[in-house]
């Protein structure tokens, strides 16, 4: 399929990248991989923490995804794309938040990284706003869902910025294999498929997981 667009947000690449999307970079290069390694459907989600569809995707499914994890029966790997800088006051804040993730994933505790991603959409800043978050605040959300003093330092620092960056452009370049065209967000890959219908509701978790364990 060509272009297709689930959120409204694209990357407006030139050229995308040809090819067969790769499970083994895919596999590399997350964020952070929750759940189970034997639980029976893995998807692939990317985000971009200035994106409002992304926003309305986590108030919709976050919850589904988390209880899904909790229970086995979903793997997810998170890759946060940063388009979205030019929509920012600071001109990086999706970089900035996408290296805070970075630091929390880091430190290898599911639910803190879930929290702290929630977190962040829930205080999203606005597109074309007067501000967002500096890295002090981000190392603030962080600690108030339960982020060590070690990632709290990572984060305010700015330490994995770079490293985000460089995984948001191998993370765009598999998206838009998988498109077929600019990468969009929000999108979820499973089996490097995108699914449809994911800012409906709930309702395309419960499918897939449905057809997976059959």
């Amino acid at each position: 399929m060509a272009a297709l667009v689930i959120g409204g947000f694209v990357w407006n690449a030139n050229k995308p990248d040809r090819g067969e999307v790769s499970e083994k970079v895919l596999n590399e290069n997350a964020a952070l991989i929750v759940g189970e390694p034997a639980a029976p459907t893995t998807i692939d989600v990317f985000e971009d923490f200035m994106c409002p569809a992304c926003k309305e995707f986590e108030s919709k499914s976050g919850q589904a995804i988390v209880d899904a994890v909790n229970a086995g029966t979903l793997r997810v790997r998170y890759h946060m794309l940063t388009f979205l800088n030019r929509m920012s006051s600071s001109g990086d804040y999706s970089s900035r938040a996408a290296g805070a993730l970075q630091c929390v994933g880091a430190a290898k505790d599911p639910a803190v990284f879930f929290r702290f991603h929630t977190a962040l959409f829930d205080d999203q800043p606005e597109e074309n706003g007067s501000s967002d978050h500096s890295n002090a605040q981000l190392a603030q959300i962080a600690a108030a869902q339960g982020a060590t003093p070690a990632t709290q330092q990572c984060i305010s620092t700015g330490a994995m910025v770079a490293e985000a960056d460089e995984a948001a452009e191998i993370s765009r370049n598999q998206l838009t294999k998988a498109l077929e065209g600019p990468a969009a967000t929000p999108t979820v890959l499973l089996n490097g498929e995108p699914v449809p219908g994911i800012l409906d509701g709930p309702g395309w978790l419960t499918e897939i997981l449905t057809k997976e364990t059959k």
